[in-house]
């Protein structure tokens, strides 16, 4: 039986390392099916108050990440953002070395773009283009 990873274009993903945009991680959203509840809790959990919330929304800075919380109706499954200063180019790369678009770039407000892609495996790849966010680039 043939190894499913040798029909991954491997070449196309090492020939692109010079291009490669992803900074680190950067984010991960959590689906919420009582927002209040949710907030509260990751409140206690985390020891302060979101920066941000919102109903359609809440956000917490954890030691220089973002932990969101989104509405169970927009979001069935947790999603892990990598960063990007090109959330364009890196979004067309990884589908250039295999991956499918899963949702378009939406600006989420303040300059902050998001989108979301699926590794040939079925994963979802959160990409997000986050001007405010100034870690250092992943070695």
């Amino acid at each position: 039986m043939p190894c499913a990873l040798a029909s991954i274009p491997w070449t196309k993903i090492a020939s692109h390392k010079e291009n490669n945009m992803l900074l680190g991680l950067r984010t991960i959203i959590y689906p919420a099916p009582d927002m209040q509840k949710a907030t509260a809790w990751y409140t206690s959990a985390i020891g302060h108050a979101p920066y941000f919330n919102e109903p359609f929304y809440v956000g917490f800075n954890v030691g220089g990440y973002e932990l969101g919380l989104l509405p169970a109706e927009e979001a069935s499954a947790p999603v892990t953002y990598w960063g990007t200063p090109d959330i364009v180019a890196e979004r067309e790369r990884l589908i250039d070395a295999g991956a499918l678009p899963d949702s378009d770039i939406q600006d989420v407000g303040d300059g902050i773009k998001v989108a979301t892609l699926k590794d040939p495996f079925g994963n979802v790849v959160g990409l997000i283009e986050n001007p405010h966010f100034k870690a250092e680039r992943a070695a």
